[in-house]
């Protein structure tokens, strides 16, 4: 009896440091977030308890459903980016040649800042200078869109970076989870006839099934709280028309001077993530997960 509570305090000892790194990075800070979405605080002065009115706020205001809306559009085209990812890691996984050359080329934009990234982009969509409008008006486009002052296409203009910078990053985990599948599961296959579309699509997408599962929730968590390149480029703007749910959180927080109704937002970010997350896990769980 001594020597099992021994093992488990030894184990509770190794267990503790993590433990308490994750309390002190992640549950705590959500707890504070939590809190001062019920407080009027400017983040300086004396915080004013105000109950649900930050949340109530949130029903009516038309710039954070406008966000909100922005935000789920970039989750949407980042789960639809999954499969041009996917086909292009089904291509270099099939042993063309140049393959080794290609995966580093893909996994540039990994080693770039998102900083970087955004001023990279600026300099592209440069309205007189920009590669962009110079091939165009090169094809005669006499007048080429603005692409980061136009309402109507700078969330789209803003969408390409984004996807673009982690293309390197969904491609890789594809290429080793395809390369994981054993070369006899492949070779059987061609011995029965199958075509290498065959193999692909009935072979090779269900082994690594679960692993599309993860990116999908990484692609889609990570949209809805994507911030750094936006701010950069655009800051919302022009007139919030590439705003998102991150950038408006944090033009409330520390543009405004506004803690509390900034922590609201993120506070509801969060719940959003959460019940994303569940939806995602409950449509994509196998009949072998479910009975397990």
């Amino acid at each position: 009896m001594n020597k099992v509570m021994s093992n488990k305090f030894i184990i509770a000892l190794y267990v503790f440091p993590a433990l308490f790194l994750i309390m002190l990075l992640i549950y705590i800070p959500i707890a504070l977030t939590g809190y001062y979405g019920l407080m009027k605080w400017d983040g300086i002065g004396e915080m004013t308890f105000v109950g649900l009115e930050n949340y109530r706020r949130l029903i009516t205001d038309g710039m954070f459903w406008t966000s909100v809306y922005h935000s789920f559009l970039l989750a949407a085209f980042s789960a639809l980016s999954l499969v041009g990812y996917l086909v292009i890691s089904l291509i270099l996984a099939g042993k063309i040649k140049g393959a080794n050359l290609l995966r580093k080329i893909y996994l540039i934009p990994m080693l770039l800042s998102s900083v970087a990234i955004a001023q990279l982009w600026l300099k592209i969509y440069h309205p007189t200078n920009g590669v962009v409008n110079s091939f165009l008006m090169s094809i005669g486009v006499n007048n080429p869109p603005a692409w980061l002052s136009d309402p109507n296409i700078v969330l789209f203009a803003i969408f390409i970076p984004i996807i673009w910078q982690y293309a390197g990053f969904y491609i890789l985990i594809y290429y080793a989870a395809l390369k994981n599948i054993p070369d006899s599961i492949i070779e059987a296959a061609k011995i029965d006839g199958a075509t290498p579309f065959q193999i692909g699509y009935k072979i090779k997408l269900p082994l690594i099934s679960n692993i599309i599962k993860i990116t999908i929730v990484l692609a889609i968590v990570g949209s809805l709280k994507y911030f750094d390149l936006i701010y950069v480029m655009t800051g919302g703007g022009p007139n919030g028309a590439s705003e998102v749910m991150a950038s408006y959180m944090y033009k409330q927080a520390f543009g405004s001077y506004n803690f509390g109704y900034g922590s609201a937002i993120g506070f509801f970010l969060l719940l959003i993530i959460l019940v994303i997350t569940w939806l995602i896990r409950k449509l994509t769980v196998s009949d072998e997960e479910i009975q397990y």
